[in-house]
């Protein structure tokens, strides 16, 4: 699937763009601090139904307005077109239409225009909380199974419930019922994120070697309390606790992704630039997986290309995503000369855009 023609109007710093873009590389070029990475999020906003950096709707709105539109046009490996519209208006709610028909739920949308995003932001996955961990596993996986987001607000929606009700009260039947309606969609949580990890971890590895000379072997392990027993038998045992703490100590709201290089954790461990390398072949990992699982090629955005990778490594990178398991890419980079002579040299079909504050124009 490619993105051809993307329209943005009243996006953050941008007032009003229509891009026609290439099916092949698509490299947006300008200096730091220009609005370069938002392109890239209004392509992600247009998959996603959100930023890619955690901002609010209203925080997507154009300073000193009242509303923001994003359109695109897409057209399938089958050559369909789909044209998806995302528009939002201060003070109501978000409106996302697939060819002029509005979706009744936002979720319904996720997965109908796949995509796969590297950015600077990938670091918080190594250095901050499992937190992080848990919402890219479950961001990934919601594209590729709809009844796994179903499943994972379900069981956050009853887990606030059980943790709201330990703090007033601690009778038994009533949290056998919160107990009855965690378990069966922590069981399908568990058994979607241990199934993903299994498939991400041989192609991780495959793609950190074609990406690094590195010899490490890199490692990642899927940790959970339900790697060892069910939810029920976990909640049962910690009931005590439970009623003490005031909350529910144990459950895949708990589960974490390790990730180590030559048996040592890749945080402390790893350089800048191994950390870098093993985040870009988890990304591209994740890309293969969707476009077996959905049929369609995700569109791959890369953000800051260069952010703590060399020359060499770009080159590596570009080598592999130009081939024929890959589709559309995306770029961003603040050096034209250096990422247009790289595209070059890789024999690519690509456009050049050069971006400055608020405005892009082609090359």
């Amino acid at each position: 699937m490619y993105l051809s023609r993307l329209s943005l109007l009243n996006f953050k710093n941008l007032e009003q763009e229509e891009l026609l873009l290439d099916k092949g590389f698509n490299c947006f070029v300008g200096d730091n601090g220009t609005c370069k990475t938002n392109i890239i999020d209004a392509v992600y906003y247009l998959s996603m139904c959100k930023s890619a950096l955690a901002m609010t709707d209203m925080q997507c709105v154009r300073h000193g307005e009242k509303f923001f539109v994003l359109e695109g046009d897409y057209r399938t490996d089958s050559d369909r077109h789909e044209r998806v519209v995302c528009s939002y208006q201060r003070g109501a709610a978000k409106v996302v239409k697939r060819n002029d028909k509005v979706y009744e739920r936002l979720a319904d949308h996720i997965g109908l225009v796949p995509v796969v995003i590297v950015s600077p932001a990938d670091s918080s996955l190594i250095s901050d909380s499992a937190d992080e961990r848990r919402r890219y596993i479950n961001s990934f996986i919601s594209q590729l199974d709809k009844s796994y987001l179903d499943a994972a607000m379900r069981y956050n929606t009853a887990l606030a419930n059980r943790n709201s009700y330990l703090k007033i009260g601690s009778d038994e039947e009533m949290l056998r019922i919160y107990d009855a309606q965690m378990a069966p969609v922590a069981a399908k949580i568990h058994k979607a994120r241990l199934e993903i990890t299994e498939l991400l971890y041989p192609l991780v590895c495959e793609y950190y070697r074609a990406l690094s000379d590195d010899h490490e072997q890199v490692e990642l392990e899927y940790r959970s309390e339900l790697n060892n027993a069910t939810l029920e038998e976990l909640l049962q045992a910690s009931r005590e606790r439970d009623r003490v703490m005031g909350y529910t100590t144990c459950g895949v709201q708990r589960d974490d992704l390790r990730f180590s290089i030559g048996g040592f954790a890749l945080r402390k461990y790893g350089s800048q630039g191994q950390q870098k390398s093993f985040l870009i072949a988890l990304k591209l990992a994740q890309y293969r997986i969707i476009a077996q699982a959905c049929g369609e090629k995700p569109i791959l955005l890369l953000d800051d290309l260069f952010d703590k990778l060399d020359e060499s490594r770009v080159s590596r990178l570009i080598e592999l995503v130009k081939g024929d398991e890959f589709g559309q890419v995306i770029i961003t980079d603040c050096n034209g000369e250096r990422m247009g002579n790289i595209l070059h040299k890789a024999e690519c079909s690509y456009k050049l855009f050069n971006v400055t504050y608020g405005e892009v124009v082609k090359e």
